[in-house]
């Protein structure tokens, strides 16, 4: 079986949006290598409305180098909303149902970026395998955070590495109830 894995740029207060505006400063060959290899570790790029969005109004028209990853990815949005979508080789699942039975198909992983309504959703449902967080030593001080107050969400630390940058690569999974 597939596993679903997610991984999201954050910041040491936790927050996740609009990493553009502050994680390049830390953005280096490692982290690079990590992405690549979170990338390449899934066949399918699993994406909540919102991120999809702002993905398929940039990508398609974008002639950065990694464009063509991006447009030829095969991507499936979790939407109860979105009709029809634009973006090539996208298609829509409408509830967790729909996204046990992808799970299921044969392929690799299903790769999450960004989208965090969808993560913590899928952490809750326990459909996700793998949260992999690149932590970056700053405080943004504003903005969406990973969870939100209140929520209680226990991990279990796979591994972790710290880059030169200060970045810390930590992998987690759902706590297993002892």
């Amino acid at each position: 079986m597939r596993k679903i894995v997610a991984g999201l740029f954050v910041s040491l207060d936790g927050v996740v949006q609009d990493p553009h505006t502050w994680h390049f400063p830390y953005f280096d060959d490692a982290m690079g290598a990590a992405v690549g290899a979170l990338m390449e570790g899934s066949d399918v790029m699993l994406l909540g409305r919102t991120t999809y969005d702002g993905f398929a109004a940039y990508w398609p028209q974008s002639e950065d180098d990694f464009a063509a990853v991006m447009n030829g990815k095969r991507k499936v949005v979790v939407s109860s909303t979105l009709q029809d979508p634009t973006w090539e080789n996208t298609t829509v699942v409408r509830d967790l149902d729909e996204l046990r039975a992808l799970k299921a198909e044969p392929g690799t992983n299903l790769g999450i970026t960004g989208s965090v309504v969808l993560v913590r959703s899928l952490l809750r449902a326990g459909l996700l395998d793998e949260l992999h967080l690149l932590i970056h030593p700053i405080v943004v001080g504003h903005g969406q955070r990973l969870f939100d107050d209140g929520e209680t969400v226990p991990l279990t630390l796979l591994s972790s590495e710290t880059f030169k940058t200060g970045v810390i690569n930590a992998v987690y999974a759902p706590a297993t109830e002892a």
